[in-house]
């Protein structure tokens, strides 16, 4: 999240305001502005066995961006600072045999991870995407979004190796980019703090408008950490899709925007993934600095957060975009 701070310091003000027709006050005792924007930084710390790490102070971390050191000016273990949380479900063809399962699974995740002050939002997305719940902290009011979880497949036709083919201009298979730029832009673009999506999909998309880097950017921009659950059906990853998975894609969204994914699987259920994406949660750091670049170009800066025991791991998004005047 970046943040300005205004400061406004006044001079000899109070004679000024008493007699208002005296002439105004010179140059050296006008108002001052001074502008100072802030990044922050929510991120985690494993160590080689994967366990967090939550025991770290400030003087630990060492945070850079664009290869200069920067002065970390607050920090924090945030464990209870509130959370804003998006769930996005897959309801494409493909996912058809796995609604039920997401649909369990994501009520008793709601009830696990919201506290008082969270709120969270559901979008599920197959040829659309389509809000069910708009924000709200109530665990019932989302379990009752997820029960009309249903399959939304608008698909003209059939490539030759049995992959769904959107018409050119018409209805669409899976606009995962789609769901994920839209839930960044237009939910959490205006909100402050901790905030993250948990995607749950096979990370195939068919048919979206946006690409994939630019929903990356949308997510960067918004500040979001992004969770991508891979709940695949082998019927469609093997055979109607001719073997493409779309982990690679989700992979690359999750580590540019400081998340990680999991897949599903017979020693993974999605209500384990569910408890160690809630561990991670509570687990955060929250960092923020004044960077030494203050232009306001727009550029993309990386970043990189070090911590001084090399036997952990930062997880961190790897970048923000400056603003632009």
């Amino acid at each position: 999240m970046k943040l300005c701070l205004l400061a406004a310091l006044w001079a000899g003000c109070a004679a000024w305001a008493c007699c208002p027709e005296q002439p105004p006050p010179p140059a050296d005792d006008q108002v001052i502005r001074v502008e100072v924007r802030l990044v922050n930084l929510f991120f985690s710390v494993r160590d080689r066995k994967g366990a967090y790490v939550s025991t770290l102070g400030k003087d630990d971390f060492e945070i850079y961006e664009d290869g200069k050191k920067q002065e970390i000016r607050f920090f924090s273990r945030e464990t209870d600072q509130p959370l804003t949380l998006g769930l996005l479900v897959d309801v494409s063809r493909s996912q058809e045999r796995l609604v039920d399962v997401e649909r369990s699974a994501s009520a008793r995740f709601f009830e696990r991870v919201l506290r008082a002050k969270d709120m969270a939002f559901l979008i599920s997305f197959g040829a659309d995407a389509e809000l069910l719940q708009d924000y709200t902290s109530s665990a019932v009011l989302l379990a009752k979004a997820l029960d009309r979880l249903r399959l939304n497949a608008s698909v003209s036709g059939m490539s030759p190796t049995g992959s769904p083919v959107p018409p050119p201009g018409g209805p669409r298979g899976t606009v995962l980019y789609d769901a994920v730029w839209v839930a960044c832009r237009e939910k959490m673009r205006g909100e402050v703090g901790r905030k993250a999506l948990v995607v749950i999909t096979d990370g195939v998309d068919v048919g979206s408008r946006v690409k994939l880097k630019e929903a990356i950017e949308e997510a960067q921009r918004a500040d979001v950490i992004v969770y991508a659950v891979l709940f695949e059906d082998p019927r469609y990853t093997s055979s109607q899709y001719g073997g493409v998975s779309g982990e690679g894609a989700m992979r690359r969204m999750a580590e540019e925007t400081g998340g990680r994914v999991f897949r599903v699987s017979r020693r993974e259920s999605l209500d384990d993934i569910y408890d160690t994406i809630q561990t991670e949660l509570r687990s955060q750091y929250s960092a923020a600095y004044a960077p030494l670049n203050q232009a306001h170009d727009g550029s993309f800066r990386r970043i990189e957060v070090k911590v001084k025991n090399r036997d952990y791991r930062v997880q961190v998004r790897r970048g923000y975009y400056a603003p632009a005047d």
